[in-house]
């Protein structure tokens, strides 16, 4: 769906197209957009206008690792592409970068042609390994930062999948965007009783979504969000986000799978919030 910048409802395309759900959407620097879709098991390039240009993966056919189709902890060993990809980030020297995370435990680098080139991660809470990596995206310099929602934390890698480092200073982080000046901006699920993080354990305490904002070294520079999920402001399930050309920041929600549909807000809770930064 297409939307002027105040939010009045331009077009669309790809009604059929999107078999379940399209988890992530990019637009690359040259204006094309890469649609993530987890339900088919693959990442499809588009022009602005809905005409497909490249395809990633096979069409309805997930890698073998082990996943059952609902629970992620049945997933023993990392695999190819892909396997319910999450998001897709494009990096300084074209080269293209996927979370591939529902299904799956890995980053998957292909070339600006679409040729896989590596890919790294297996289940697990060290270094390189993953619990849910749900979003990524590319610094400047070519780094790669991929938010592994499920372990509280973001890993840092080198162009090539090196393992450089982590900031824990996170909460299920979904996604993750830079802006001109390298400040990273990440959206934050909330834990609810009874759910298990991977770095807090077993969750008895509420603890409120959010939205986070790092510098470059990753030091807090701002973080907002109140308990009180329908306040604008607050947030019910961020997880995606993008800045655009003016510096306004855009949060979308997953509001019906992780809040409406267990009971935790209502109906006509946001599910898309615009924010000016000064």
């Amino acid at each position: 769906m297409v939307y002027d910048r105040k939010g009045k409802f331009l077009r669309s395309w790809g009604e059929g197209d999107f078999t379940y759900r399209t988890h992530g959407i990019y637009v690359a620097p040259n204006g094309t957009l890469f649609c993530t879709d987890d339900g088919n098991h693959t990442v499809r390039q588009f022009t602005p206008e809905g005409r497909l240009l490249m395809t990633l993966g096979t069409l309805n056919t997930p890698s073998d690792t082990g996943y059952d189709g609902k629970n992620m902890m049945t997933i023993t060993r990392g695999a190819g592409p892909f396997n319910r990809p999450t998001n897709i980030a494009v990096g300084p020297k074209g080269d293209l970068y996927v979370s591939d995370g529902y299904g799956n435990c890995r980053v998957h680098q292909f070339l600006p042609t679409g040729q896989l080139k590596r890919s790294w991660g297996s289940p697990g809470r060290g270094p390189g390994q993953f619990y849910l990596p749900h979003g990524i995206a590319c610094a400047a310099d070519g780094r790669v930062f991929v938010c592994d929602r499920e372990s509280d934390r973001i890993q840092i890698f080198s162009p090539d999948g090196e393992y450089l480092s982590e900031w824990t200073d996170t909460q299920r982080p979904t996604h993750l965007v830079f802006d001109a000046k390298g400040r990273v901006y990440v959206t934050e699920l909330a834990w609810h009783p009874g759910d298990e993080s991977k770095s807090l354990g077993p969750i008895k305490k509420f603890r409120q979504a959010r939205m986070s904002i790092f510098d470059k070294d990753g030091r807090v520079l701002a973080r907002w969000g109140t308990p009180e999920v329908t306040a604008p402001g607050s947030f019910a399930a961020p997880h995606g986000l993008a800045l655009d050309s003016r510096g306004d920041l855009y949060v979308s929600e997953v509001t019906w799978t992780f809040a409406v549909s267990r009971g935790r807000a209502p109906a006509d809770c946001h599910t898309f919030q615009k924010f000016a930064l000064n």
